[in-house]
């Protein structure tokens, strides 16, 4: 059990660190924005292949795995996905 709340209380501290380091820096607030709108822009991807899929019968699921795929590579992503799925299943 001491176990359990020694991990959480390692997150919370480096965590907590993680973002005096990003926020120290002049830059960190820029990346950190960066970052917000590419996982916005991935979402609304999604979403909207999500919302043609009566027109396509074609949907990929918005989860952690393919919302960073998609935040990292972008529509290359959306593609790699597209393609994953239809080989795969």
């Amino acid at each position: 059990m001491y176990l359990k709340y020694a991990v959480w209380g390692l997150l919370v501290l480096s965590s907590l660190m993680l973002l005096f380091i990003f926020f120290r820096n002049s830059s960190g607030g820029r990346v950190l924005s960066a970052l917000g709108l590419n996982i916005v822009v991935a979402a609304f991807l999604l979403y909207t292949l999500n919302l043609l899929s009566t027109y396509t019968q074609f949907d990929l699921p918005i989860n952690t795995a393919t919302l960073g795929t998609v935040t990292v590579l972008g529509v290359p992503g959306v593609l790699l996905l597209i393609g994953l799925k239809l080989t795969l299943l």
